[in-house]
């Protein structure tokens, strides 16, 4: 008899510890999802090379939760650091680490910084420029103003014009660090677009025109639209990117203040996690655990 109830006990127990176990699993794939009961409103505001995948993301978060509203604003990466800081808006997007955009780099100590993707960026052309690779020097020489004719890199009698990113974005700071290395670009020898979107459509407008977009503007009909220009005989893939082949890329940040709180933490938990990672390739970003050990 007491044998019998032992036994019983025994499974009981056994019983009890599973259904624990799976209560678990199912609040972590909650968490992870974003199907848990949440509520509240999230702004965020930055990068606008991050902007498409931190919108798409939003789109799908807020259909698991429908009481939670967030609302993505662009303006550039210098924004988003400095409107986070301020408590203006509750993540700022970056392509580039906070302290590189704040005018006192000590305000970063109160910030967080996630990766939550990596991202490519491609030298751009108009698709009448005949030059489809460009060596880092001379890309060097045509930003700084030292070449100013196409003719000069084996391309056509044409014009260079420049298109430059304005000093708060954080596609141009990944562009400064990787590709231009201590080089100054000269601002005088062309125009500035304040965003991605601007400049694709300049590129796509204005013959002879050279500038960079990030990975995310250059998924379907819109790659063809465009010449992607190889830098050193390499173009911008995941592969070549993760190789060490292709030099231009960065990590995308979502920058919080203080300690993470829902419905920001799951956010963006949601984000950087497995259940996102195909959307986050298929729109032209890198997955972090395909990132490995890159800076």
């Amino acid at each position: 008899m007491k044998r019998c109830i032992k036994l019983m006990f025994a499974i009981m127990l056994v019983a009890i510890m599973l259904v624990g176990c799976n209560t678990q699993k199912n609040t972590n794939k909650k968490n992870q999802t974003g199907g848990g009961k949440l509520s509240g409103t999230i702004t965020a505001a930055g990068s606008t090379a991050l902007q498409p995948l931190a919108e798409e993301a939003a789109t799908e978060f807020m259909g698991n939760n429908p009481s939670v509203s967030i609302t993505i604003q662009g303006g550039g990466s210098g924004t988003g650091v400095n409107q986070v800081t301020s408590g203006a808006v509750q993540i700022g997007n970056s392509d580039v680490p906070a302290s590189e955009k704040l005018s006192d780099p000590a305000l970063a100590k109160d910030l967080v910084e996630t990766k939550v993707a990596g991202i490519g960026y491609s030298v751009i052309v108009n698709k009448e420029v005949t030059v489809t690779s460009l060596t880092l020097k001379q890309i060097q020489d045509i930003f700084s103003g030292t070449i100013t004719n196409w003719k000069d890199v084996g391309g056509k009698d044409e014009k260079i014009n420049v298109i430059n990113r304005p000093a708060a974005s954080g596609t141009r700071a990944a562009f400064e660090k990787t590709v231009m290395s201590g080089v100054k670009i000269n601002d005088s020898v062309g125009t500035v677009q304040d965003s991605n979107g601007a400049v694709e459509q300049a590129i796509n407008s204005t013959p002879g025109t050279i500038s960079y977009l990030a990975n995310s503007y250059l998924v379907g009909d819109k790659k063809n639209a465009l010449t992607i220009v190889q830098i050193d005989g390499n173009d911008s893939s995941i592969d070549n990117i993760t190789n060490g082949k292709y030099p231009f890329y960065s990590y995308e940040y979502m920058i919080t203040k203080g300690d993470l709180k829902d419905p920001v933490k799951s956010y963006i938990d949601f984000v950087q996690g497995d259940d996102f990672s195909a959307k986050v390739e298929e729109m032209g970003y890198i997955p972090m655990s395909k990132m490995g050990n890159l800076k």
